[in-house]
């Protein structure tokens, strides 16, 4: 298997290899949660006060959700904001989540992951300049933002990774 920063072909060289981050770090996740079961899904560590990984799986896909219509110039759709959101619940936490089977949370990650690459074959190299708005006023260019999906994603994992050593011992 070669290993690669490579996008697809329609894509700019520079969007690519932003893309291909996003696309390797997602199929790294996916790896990593297969054949999770339930109780292990909502597992949410040892003294059960830690996100669980559908938790972090849905806050991910809403995320990156977030970031694609960032970067398109777009308000999220309330459709999409009802089924992915919200970002936090009334006390400032991840939104509780329970019973949702692991492969409606990743069908949906995958939804969002297309949108993504759909996204991309659009993007020029010379868009990646183009600042939009981020959290708090803050600012960034859609290179940040797309480099920042990737990082988030990977920043997560190491979070379910410590979830799933907890739920073995």
């Amino acid at each position: 298997m070669l290993l690669d920063l490579k996008g697809e072909h329609k894509m700019e060289p520079i969007v690519g290899i932003l893309y291909s981050m996003v696309e390797g770090n997602y199929k790294r996740l996916k790896s990593i949660v297969e054949g999770m079961p339930q109780e292990e899904i909502d597992y949410k560590g040892v003294n059960q006060k830690d996100n669980s990984t559908a938790q972090l799986l849905r806050h991910l896909a809403y995320v990156d959700l977030n970031w694609i219509y960032r970067i398109k110039g777009e308000i999220l759709p309330l459709a999409l904001e009802e089924k992915y959101g919200p970002m936090l619940d009334e006390n400032n936490q991840l939104p509780q989540m329970k019973d949702i089977p692991l492969h409606i949370l990743v069908n949906e990650y995958d939804e969002v992951i297309s949108m993504f690459k759909t996204l991309c074959n659009q993007l020029t190299d010379q868009q990646l300049t183009q600042i939009v708005e981020y959290e708090n006023g803050n600012e960034a260019t859609i290179r940040w933002g797309i480099w920042h999906i990737a990082d988030h994603n990977r920043y997560h994992q190491a979070h379910i990774i410590q979830l799933r050593k907890w739920y073995r011992e």
